[in-house]
Formats: C-alpha cells, sequence, structure tokens
C-alpha cells in the first residue's frame, strides 16, 4: 500500500513535520535532498515554503511542479538514520541474494 501523506507543516529550514494517513509522523529534513533541476530552485525557502499535499496523491508538491514520492518521505520519517546517507531511496542497496 502507498502511503498517504495528511498533513504537513513548516517547521523551520528545510524541514516538514508529516503526518501519514496510518498515524505515522516526523520530521524529514530536505537539505540534503535538494539537488537536481527541478528541486534546486528549492533552495530558496519562500518558494521551498510554498509546499501542499496533492488532494490526490497524497504528497508533497510545489508551484514550480517538484514533488516527492510518498514512498520516499515514509521511509525518512520511519527510518531517518538508515535514509539520511543514501540521498534518494533509489540508491539504497536490496541484497538479492539471502
Amino acid at each position: 500500500m502507498i502511503p498517504k501523506v495528511v498533513e504537513a507543516h513548516y517547521l523551520r529550514d528545510y524541514r516538514i513535520h508529516l503526518r501519514f494517513a496510518d498515524g505515522t509522523e516526523g520530521i524529514v529534513d530536505f537539505c540534503d535532498e535538494l539537488y537536481g533541476e527541478i528541486f534546486e530552485p528549492l533552495k530558496e525557502r519562500t518558494l521551498f515554503q510554498q509546499f501542499s499535499v496533492h488532494p490526490e496523491f497524497h504528497t508533497l508538491t510545489w508551484p514550480n511542479g517538484a514533488d516527492v514520492a510518498p514512498e520516499f518521505l515514509y521511509e525518512k520519517v520511519k527510518f531517518p538514520m538508515a535514509s539520511s546517507t543514501s540521498g534518494s531511496l533509489r540508491s539504497i542497496s536490496i541484497p538479492t541474494e539471502f
């Protein structure tokens, strides 16, 4: 099941407090995540603070078209230390042999 962001509040710097439909909540710090063509402009805090929760996709979106996979946000909240050095969920290694 895809996690659903139901509430988001700006805290400070590049930190957002999120609450998910299953009751999970926590803080995501985007300071190391704002790179690349679509996310680089969000380093401007006034733009970063203009996020909203998309009513259909239940994730964070910004006026410049940036959005974040809800699975990524959920992982950042549930396992902040595990994902803090990964940069993105795409770089997490999943073992193929047991």
